[in-house]
């Protein structure tokens, strides 16, 4: 045996009762699990390493259903933010917006278009534009595994273009095609940012058609819909019934009830989830348990002011009567970009800024640089738009407790962090999402027992994904571990220091080899593309 784990509690990822056993690995796989019980009399298991875990729990790796390190994977080989936390695989292409399949025109629009989330990517070689050539690039060496959501908004960039307008019958075509081929190399499904242009100039039909292409391949469909505000619940029922016509599995992204029409509100969904569950809809869901959420400040701009990409939103942005038009959507009338809720700049935390000369603004609220300013909101937000070139990052505050807690509790709820690893002030969910669970959610306010958290965050996952030796603690699975103190482990990130590494963590294995040891990154890159399973 490589290493075997002596004395440890075992919550195997299965939500059943922990146990007590030594756990041996060998060749990067569990290769020999000797409970307690069944050790009495018998000769323990040896290898060549030994580790005491006397006071630690050992889970499988948790698996970040929503993750935003398609580059941060590439221009950071440690990955601390998330290896810290305990996972070992990350979904990318959240959002239906990144870098493959891709032209050399696409490839450059949305490396404009998502700056905010990634940077623009002028430290990456981008030697890649079809889905297998960034997996192949993953497979160079990276921190953690990483699974990829073709994203629905790049395919529809690559073969329409910006337009709001139907796709024709030779687009379409093209975007089965695109969709086709991604699976093929290996996605695990499709993805879709339904506020976000160009994708969310998409009709229900296109959706359908493409969503029949990864059905065909058993593939899920992973939607940030229409609305999380004011339509959300129509939107959840959009995506439901989209699915369910399509005979696609459905995994909605960062499911939440938002802003103040949708306080107390989560019962509401949940009874819709289960009235399709019961139906025999295939459908998984993912959250982070935090109430703010994280995106662009251009987001919040109405669509019809995103068309036709970054430059044209910024013409529109300058020329004064245009953007007297924004502001009128923005403020007063609720714009689909805001979910359909007139914009509240109190809420609006600038995050992260793209020019290092407009840090200034990063900790504050629109309505608090604007009250130092002496201006309007709007006259602050669009000076930051046209002079950070669209390239800032925002929290918007407008969850509630309430919606989080009763989401988390559901029995198709997984965790996803919808970590943005950009900006000098990151949601503390990037480097916190895993930890806070246990210790917020399990230890202190018993809103889960730790077995069940466990399964939200390995082997529901794990199924998901359709993935045969993950998820679980079982012998011949891949040797994806964290070793924890149940005792101690939290979140170290905060809003005020959203950086720091969490604590009572002090092992992470992937695939048999410490990527942390004794709480500190080793220089192990055990991390690969993670295929889809046919």
């Amino acid at each position: 045996m490589d290493l075997v784990i002596r004395d440890v509690d075992v919550i195997d990822g299965s939500g059943g009762d922990s146990y007590r056993a030594d756990v041996a690995v060998a060749g990067g796989r569990i290769a020999a699990i000797v409970k307690e019980a069944a050790a009495a009399g018998c000769q323990r298991p040896t290898a060549r390493r030994v580790l005491d875990a006397e006071g630690l729990a050992l889970s499988p790796g948790f698996i970040d259903m929503h993750a935003h390190s398609d580059l941060a994977l590439l221009r950071d080989p440690e990955h601390t933010a998330k290896a810290a936390q305990g996972v070992t695989l990350e979904v990318l292409g959240q959002d239906g917006l990144s870098y493959a399949p891709a032209d050399d025109r696409t490839l450059a629009e949305v490396r404009r278009a998502i700056t905010g989330w990634n940077g623009d990517g002028s430290d990456i070689d981008f030697d890649w534009r079809t889905v297998g050539g960034y997996l192949d690039r993953l497979d160079r060496g990276i921190a953690v595994n990483a699974a990829y959501l073709i994203p629905q908004g790049t395919v529809r960039m690559y073969a329409v273009g910006w337009d709001d307008r139907p796709a024709t019958e030779a687009e379409l075509n093209r975007m089965r095609q695109l969709v086709a081929e991604g699976m093929e190399q290996g996605a695990v499904g499709m993805s879709s940012g339904l506020t976000y242009t160009p994708g969310m100039y998409a009709p229900d039909s296109e959706l359908t058609e493409l969503c029949k292409v990864v059905a065909g391949y058993g593939g899920y469909y992973c939607p940030h819909h229409r609305s999380y505000g004011a339509g959300a619940l129509q939107a959840y029922e959009e995506m439901v019934a989209l699915t369910r016509d399509a005979g696609c599995a459905l995994h909605l992204a960062h499911a939440t009830m938002n802003f103040g029409v949708n306080k107390g509100k989560a019962p509401d969904l949940l009874s819709l989830l289960d009235e399709a569950l019961a139906a025999g809809s295939d459908i998984t869901l993912d959250t982070y348990p935090y109430t703010p959420g994280c995106t662009t400040l251009v987001a919040m701009l109405p669509s019809w002011a995103s068309e036709g990409g970054p430059e044209a939103i910024l013409a529109r942005l300058r020329d004064p009567e245009t953007s007297e038009r924004i502001r009128h959507h923005l403020e007063e009338i609720g714009s689909d970009g805001c979910h359909g809720v007139p914009i509240e700049w109190d809420t609006i935390e600038i995050s992260g800024v793209s020019d290092p000369g407009l840090l200034s603004c990063v900790g504050r609220t629109i309505a608090r640089s604007a009250e130092i300013r002496g201006e309007a909101p709007w006259v602050t937000a669009r000076r930051l738009l046209i002079d950070d070139r669209l390239g800032s990052t925002i929290l918007q505050h407008v969850g509630h407790e309430e919606n989080v807690r009763a989401i988390m509790r559901h029995r198709v709820h997984t965790g996803g962090s919808d970590g943005i690893l950009q900006g000098l002030k990151p949601h503390p969910r990037a480097y916190g999402t895993f930890p806070e669970y246990l210790g917020k959610y399990v230890r202190e306010e018993g809103v889960l027992s730790l077995e069940q958290c466990v399964a939200h965050l390995t082997s529901r996952p794990a199924a998901r994904l359709r993935l045969p030796d993950r998820g679980l603690i079982r012998e011949g699975y891949v040797a994806d571990m964290v070793l924890f103190d149940p005792r101690t482990v939290a979140a170290g990130s905060t809003y005020a220091a959203p950086r720091a590494y969490p604590v009572g963590i002090p092992h992470v294995l992937i695939d048999g080899r410490f990527v942390i040891e004794d709480g500190k990154r080793t220089d192990v890159l055990a991390g690969r593309a993670i295929r889809r399973t046919k």
